[in-house]
């Protein structure tokens, strides 16, 4: 299944050069500096950031461990999903792939550009968000539409489908779009506006996510302001919640959280990047406890931190939880998937 929609061409130079002026007006140092040469500026300069002391997670924050790990077979993995058979989709090079729970592929869908993430609705269909617009596909693979671009900046980072509509997080136009199931806009989400007390979203790179919570507002990362902030479905800010800060509570470097999925019971999963983690918070916001810390992904920090080859932007985790409680972690720079299951579960 090849699509043979041309898509713009927004450079990743181009946006983080538009994302640059975001990320100053925050005033955060980011950690984009190799840890090594942190370390030795630290031995002669006691004011140099230096990224060894978080880099180990206290034990007695692990809530979680490793069941099982399959690799996506492919590079350059981005965004994870879960269907409703249990299917976990990913969104992978120019491929959106299924795989069971035991790493066995199952589906695949090929497109001629890299698709951005990926989302499957309670029927089954499957929505594929590619730089700059959204194709669906029935259970059996076969695509029921192309919808039309919304604007030459889009670049689409997350999705969330829900019974009548599907929510489309655009990093490039700092919005989340609100569409019917039949692909018309009904309304744009997260924009700056003063006069609704709206701040708009600050994404020095392209990580925007969107959940549609049980309490029927929709929470999106805001990534630059370091913030997880929940809107109604007209476009309302509600609540916000999230600090920058070092420490294990909150979010750190240019722009975290990058994702954020929920469990069952309505509380929030956070990954990030940098100093990849992945982290537990209650319905208010509260930090709880620790999915995996950085010293899970070695790989993956040593590309976000510049001390490995690599493309920095790249470096990140993606996770979504299965109606046990269960999470799948998604390292986008080993292609790995990791089922995570709670300490004092058997």
């Amino acid at each position: 299944m090849k699509p043979r929609l041309s898509l713009s061409a927004l450079s990743r130079r181009s946006f983080l050069r538009t994302g640059a002026a975001a990320a100053t007006l925050v005033g955060l140092v980011g950690t984009t500096g190799r840890a090594a040469q942190a370390a030795g500026a630290a031995r002669s300069n006691p004011w140099a950031y230096d990224l060894r002391g978080f880099e180990r997670t206290d034990p007695k924050l692990i809530q979680y461990r490793e069941l099982r790990r399959f690799s996506c077979g492919r590079g350059e993995a981005r965004r994870l999903a879960l269907g409703p058979d249990n299917r976990l989709w990913v969104a992978v090079g120019n491929y959106a792939c299924a795989f069971n729970e035991t790493g066995n592929p199952v589906a695949e869908l090929s497109f001629p550009s890299p698709v951005r993430c990926v989302a499957v609705s309670a029927e089954g269909e499957v929505y594929v968000g590619l730089r700059d617009h959204l194709e669906v596909f029935d259970a059996e693979g076969r695509r029921q539409a192309v919808w039309e671009s919304p604007g030459k900046k889009t670049w689409f980072t997350g999705l969330a489908v829900t019974k009548d509509a599907v929510f489309a997080a655009d990093s490039g136009q700092r919005v989340v779009l609100h569409y019917d199931r039949t692909g018309k806009v009904r309304g744009r989400i997260g924009g700056k506006d003063p006069d609704r007390g709206i701040p708009g979203l600050v994404l020095p790179s392209p990580y925007l996510d969107v959940e549609l919570h049980p309490d029927g507002l929709l929470r999106l990362n805001n990534a630059g302001r370091h913030k997880v902030e929940a809107y109604t479905l007209t476009g309302d800010l509600a609540v916000s919640w999230g600090k920058p800060t070092m420490g294990i509570e909150g979010f750190c470097g240019c722009c975290n959280p990058v994702a954020l999925t929920l469990l069952p019971d309505g509380r929030f999963i956070t990954c990030e990047k940098g100093l990849p983690r992945v982290k537990v918070y209650s319905l208010h916001g509260e930090f709880e406890g620790v999915v995996a810390g950085v010293e899970s992904f070695p790989q993956n920090a040593r590309v976000g931190t510049g001390d490995a080859p690599g493309e920095g932007v790249r470096a990140s985790l993606d996770a979504v939880a299965d109606r046990a409680g269960r999470i799948f972690i998604l390292d986008t720079i080993t292609a790995e998937i990791r089922l995570m299951v709670r300490n004092d579960s058997a």
